[in-house]
């Protein structure tokens, strides 16, 4: 009779246990910088962030533009009424938008002004947390914005201040570069863990407006000519002590357009020159066969891109497969889920949004 009793109890156990380890939820988070009036069009009931893109540096406070802006806020904050466990969040900077972040976060006095701004906003508007877009501390980022090494200390200063001013109630994230580059030199990452609860990691334009030759804008995975990489980044933050489930991934709702001196690789690994971005819920329009493109799949890379081969365009994007993949890797590495650049360029319905959805209500 004993042994009955411990056979069943390891068999209950091992069912909650697969059951437990079944229903283990991730964060599904969208940046939005659009219109207000377009919001009611997207499917905001299946994200559980929304960040609100983006607030500026006006002295040292955090600073809503224009009332333009507070009203998208104001939107976005009233979606909370349906969805209960939607969070929103307010995001500082964005590519061009700090320029004075490394002069206003070297002194202690100003980072304490950040902070309390920062909290009389999120009191104001009833939003659940800061995420800060600083590119980059301590490396060169937006051209012509100051960067030194004193950054990386003064980031985690600035963490830490808003944490203890914050206190638990508001989230804290970041965006981080996905490159080795920042993972290694702009980060404290210990002693930054220790006081935000997300890092957003921009595992996207890997290969971008400054690169030199073409390749996967925003793969899951490394390839022989090419090291960076969504995995490549969480890799090597988890080897830093950050804790997988603190870790967001990145996904593009948008392409990249390079213009290819030789199509010997299918436009990949090609000196190339960036012509421009284009939104997904344009994309397939205008990469179709008719405009003269070919799409292809890296079965390395996980990834898809494509070629023009008469005006010589590369194209590199992420699509429903690669969006499914990555949202698959979440759940199997344990990580704290998947976030994307930006809800604007999805469609209404049918979209990248719906199949991170999919995957998420499979696993949960």
């Amino acid at each position: 009779m004993f042994r009955l009793l411990v056979c069943i109890m390891i068999v209950l156990f091992s069912c909650s246990s697969s059951v437990a380890q079944k229903s283990k939820d991730i964060s599904v988070i969208g940046y939005f910088a659009g219109r207000t009036s377009a919001l009611d069009s997207f499917p905001v009931g299946k994200l559980t962030h929304l960040i609100y893109s983006f607030c500026h540096l006006k002295g040292n406070r955090l600073s809503v533009d224009n009332s333009y802006d507070s009203l998208q806020i104001k939107k976005m904050v009233s979606f909370k009424n349906k969805f209960p466990y939607l969070k929103i969040i307010l995001s500082l900077g964005g590519w061009g938008g700090c320029r004075d972040c490394s002069d206003v976060f070297s002194t202690g006095p100003a980072r304490i002004e950040f902070a309390q701004s920062t909290k009389e906003l999120l009191q104001y508007f009833n939003a659940d947390g800061i995420d800060l877009d600083w590119e980059y501390p301590a490396i060169s980022g937006y051209p012509g914005h100051r960067f030194v090494p004193e950054d990386k200390k003064n980031f985690t200063a600035l963490v830490k201040t808003l944490r203890k001013i914050l206190g638990k109630k508001y989230e804290i994230s970041f965006a981080a570069g996905g490159f080795d580059q920042f993972i290694d030199s702009s980060i404290k990452w210990k002693k930054v863990m220790r006081y935000v609860d997300k890092v957003n990691i921009m595992s996207y334009d890997l290969v971008n407006g400054f690169s030199p030759v073409s390749g996967h804008h925003t793969p899951l995975y490394s390839t022989p000519r090419q090291k960076q990489s969504t995995d490549n980044a969480v890799r090597r933050l988890i080897a830093k002590g950050v804790s997988p489930q603190k870790l967001i991934i990145g996904a593009a709702f948008y392409g990249r357009m390079f213009i290819v001196k030789d199509t010997v690789n299918k436009g990949l690994y090609d000196p190339a020159t960036f012509y421009r971005m284009i939104g997904y819920s344009q994309l397939f329009d205008t990469m179709s066969a008719a405009n003269g493109f070919a799409q292809y799949w890296d079965p390395v890379a996980a990834a898809p891109y494509a070629l023009n081969t008469q005006r010589m365009i590369s194209l590199t994007y992420d699509d429903s497969r690669s969006i499914a993949l990555k949202t698959k890797y979440v759940f199997q590495k344990n990580l704290g889920g998947i976030m994307f650049w930006q809800l604007m360029d999805d469609t209404f319905s049918g979209g990248l949004l719906d199949v991170i959805d999919k995957i998420r209500q499979e696993n949960k």
